[in-house]
């Protein structure tokens, strides 16, 4: 998701999920093609029924968005989401999101800081920025003092 507009979609979504579903997120980074993210819920079991809800709102949303805007790639990327739908056999036009839902319990303080670095760190990999908390769709900016796009509940 190259565009801001689909990213915002995601924020958007993200910050509904916090009102509503009790999601609380403590890092995230959202890239072109994924999104990483630190999160817990009030209640733990309900975080995989927030996290397939997510999916499922944005997904209908991101095809939306394609569809209405001057996007130059809408053509490719409607038959990518329609080839992976294609794929499973569920009755759904576009899937957008990959399957599954693979939460790693983060138990230590030294695996907690080596997710946040690697969560933080995806945009100057990518070469993005240069630095972590110039990245506007992440929550490193949070880490350093500053006011991101999204509220997140720090970690340290």
């Amino acid at each position: 998701m190259t565009r801001p507009e689909y990213k915002h979609i995601i924020i958007e979504s993200l910050e509904y999920c916090q009102k509503n579903k009790g999601l609380k997120i403590y890092a995230f980074v959202i890239m072109t093609s994924h999104i990483h993210l630190i999160a817990s819920s009030d209640k733990p079991y309900h975080l995989p029924e927030t996290i397939r809800d997510f999916k499922k709102f944005t997904s209908k949303k991101l095809i939306t968005a394609i569809m209405k805007l001057p996007e130059s790639r809408k053509v490719w990327l409607l038959r990518k989401f329609a080839y992976a739908a294609g794929r499973i056999n569920r009755g759904v036009n576009y899937k957008v999101w990959q399957d599954g839902f693979h939460p790693i319990e983060l138990d230590s303080n030294k695996l907690l800081d080596e997710e946040l670095d690697y969560i933080h760190n995806n945009p100057v990999k990518e070469e993005i920025v240069q630095q972590p908390e110039q990245y506007l769709y992440s929550s490193a900016i949070n880490y350093t003092g500053g006011k991101g796009i999204l509220d997140v509940e720090l970690l340290i």
